[in-house]
């Protein structure tokens, strides 16, 4: 396996082991509500990169969405260190939510 596809193959294990991470209060993950802006590995500082948002600035339950997808990554990609950082640029929106989100949620 080449190393482009070892790096794939690890982006594809932290975004499916991040749709394991509920927003409690929605009852979705956060991957498929769109929370999740981007995701990257680097592989020569063992690091996985996540920039992140909250569905509101001033969402009750943030503190713990970021720890749970910090453990997820901890947890799905051992030995790389997870840099979580939260941002509200761009703002989260309902369009931001995957199709199989909308489906889950009634179709809206």
């Amino acid at each position: 396996m080449s190393e482009a596809d070892e790096h794939e193959e690890r982006i594809s294990k932290a975004i499916a082991g991040l749709k394991f991470v509920d927003d409690p209060e929605v009852g979705l993950n956060v991957v498929d509500l769109g929370l999740i802006y981007e995701l990257d590995v680097k592989e020569e500082e063992k690091k996985v990169i996540c920039l992140m948002t909250f569905t509101t600035e001033f969402c009750p339950m943030g503190e713990s969405i970021l720890a749970n997808v910090t453990e997820s990554l901890k947890m799905t990609l051992p030995g790389y260190a997870p840099e979580v950082t939260v941002t509200f640029d761009p703002a989260w929106r309902q369009d931001m939510i995957s199709e199989e989100g909308r489906q889950f949620l009634g179709g809206y």
